[in-house]
């Protein structure tokens, strides 16, 4: 394993390893790399050099991975927040994937692709979109969604000079309301806990079982709808 990697690479920073799993059926030549994150592979994808990171939920830990990344590779092509979002915009339904035209104002690159999706402002924030009223109020905003990581790389990319994309796909609809409050069950470097999670879940297992039954299943479609439409994109 290898703790540097040359050349020029478009790194893809997610907040969990799950997110890549789509991604990861498209990819060649991976190598696991002994890095301070969570998660970190390189590969190729569509003959381009790749590096996939994951490090956790919130712009805190995804700036640490993209940093890492800039100390580590000879040279970065662009940085892509991916992963998953929060619909904000009634139009957008379940795994529909997002492209940010912008992420808290800030310029994002759009990736070329003859695949559908939708565009418009992505609202990045360090909290999980919960409820439909909380979602209804970041609506006013303009974004069309809501995730938790582009902002901190974006930081980065800035910094580095390079181009930033966010390429996004939709686990929760607009209309729709977490029965666990996924903010409660944070750790103090900010990551979700199982333990945590397991134990709010059991003072309402009716509600919250079901739906985190539900939510995985839905992840796992949603990280392949992601990975295929990366695998058709030109970064």
């Amino acid at each position: 394993m290898s703790n540097m990697v040359a050349g020029m690479s478009i790194v893809f920073v997610a907040a969990e390893s799950r997110e890549f799993d789509g991604i990861l059926s498209h990819v060649s030549n991976i190598s696991a790399l002994r890095w301070p994150v969570q998660f970190a592979k390189s590969a190729d994808l569509g003959g381009r050099s790749v590096i996939l990171l994951a490090n956790g939920p919130g712009p805190k830990l995804a700036a640490e991975a993209a940093e890492e990344a800039a100390r580590r590779l000879e040279s970065v092509d662009g940085f892509v927040s991916t992963g998953y979002c929060g619909a904000l915009d009634n139009d957008l339904g379940t795994l529909d994937i997002v492209v940010a035209s912008k992420v808290n104002g800030d310029a994002a690159v759009q990736p070329a692709t003859q695949r559908s999706y939708a565009a418009g402002p992505m609202l990045s924030q360090d909290s999980v979109a919960c409820t439909v009223e909380e979602k209804l109020r970041l609506r006013e905003t303009g974004a069309i969604a809501v995730e938790m990581e582009a902002a901190g790389v974006e930081k980065v990319a800035r910094k580095l000079g390079v181009p930033f994309y966010c390429v996004r796909v939709v686990t929760d609809a607009a209309s729709e309301s977490l029965a666990l409050d996924f903010n409660r069950v944070r750790d103090a470097d900010g990551r979700f806990s199982v333990a945590r999670i397991l134990a709010a879940a059991l003072r309402r297992p009716g509600r919250v079982f079901p739906e985190l039954f539900r939510l995985e299943r839905t992840c796992r479609s949603a990280s392949v709808a992601l990975g295929d439409f990366i695998a058709n994109c030109r970064f």
